[in-house]
């Protein structure tokens, strides 16, 4: 979870599905006077907006249960909460979070309009801090700022040369190769993370990218740890099964050091 700052207000940005989403919970504290989500909800002019953008964005919306909700829209007697209209209509463009810290997130493009029912100078200030959290992200990425990506490069050449010198026959065909460095990858993920990626890859199929991408900080801190040890394991002759068990001990010792490290932290805000 982001946050951007609009007019003094802190709005919750999150990532669903590769979308960002905004807290219109949040937004909604800029609005002077008693204004609640399910008031902007049941205005005529907001259904048929919803309606359009779910029409383009979402191929499983159901128009007939749409089609009620908006003959009713904007009635004395008519009032619809988020968790109904996601239910009756299978929206994606408006989202409930249940619990303590429940809060209504909606798509970026349903956000902005949602902040001109606040004022058009809200609206304006809040596409303006969103694109600057975009040009940043953008920015951080292009210039290799991205610390996950940086530390679990760390120690690459080491562990797969190591794996070369020691572990690869000889005249072995690049496909046996390719296998044997994807096996033992493998032994860094099951010693660290539990599962292999292939594993993670069937449990996450909605997600771009690999297990590592997803790693915590403290993760990726000890998986460079555990690439150095696992090269200097190899050169020793150590058996794969004996190394996963010696990784697995090792990386529980370190995570549970690194939890509360305050230079760990630090990392975790860049």
């Amino acid at each position: 979870m982001k946050k951007i700052n609009v007019e003094g207000i802190k709005i919750s940005v999150i990532d669903n599905n590769n979308q960002d989403y905004l807290s219109l919970t949040d937004m909604i504290k800029a609005k002077d006077g008693g204004f609640f989500i399910a008031d902007w909800l049941r205005n005529r002019n907001t259904v048929e907006f919803l309606g359009i953008w779910e029409s383009i964005n979402n191929p499983n919306f159901n128009y007939g249960e749409f089609a009620s909700i908006k003959n009713r829209a904007g009635l004395n007697n008519y009032k619809i909460s988020v968790k109904e209209w996601a239910e009756k209509t299978k929206a994606i463009g408006l989202k409930a979070t249940a619990g303590r810290y429940g809060a209504t997130f909606a798509h970026k493009d349903i956000a902005f309009e949602f902040g001109m029912w606040i004022s058009p100078k809200f609206k304006l200030y809040l596409i303006k801090e969103f694109q600057r959290l975009k040009d940043e992200e953008e920015f951080r990425i292009k210039t290799g700022w991205d610390v996950k990506r940086m530390l679990s490069k760390i120690n690459y050449h080491i562990h797969t040369d190591a794996i070369k010198s020691y572990l690869l026959p000889p005249k072995i065909s690049l496909n046996n190769a390719t296998f044997v460095y994807a096996n033992e990858a493998d032994v860094l993920n099951v010693a660290l993370f539990g599962l292999t990626a292939k594993e993670w890859r069937e449990k996450n199929e909605d997600k771009v990218g690999n297990i590592r991408d997803y790693a915590l900080v403290e993760q990726l801190v000890v998986l460079v740890n555990l690439e150095s040890l696992n090269a200097q394991m190899i050169i020793e002759g150590l058996p794969q099964n004996i190394r996963l068990e010696k990784l697995n001990r090792i990386a529980i010792v370190q995570i549970k050091a690194l939890i509360h490290n305050p230079t760990i932290k630090k990392l975790q805000k860049l």
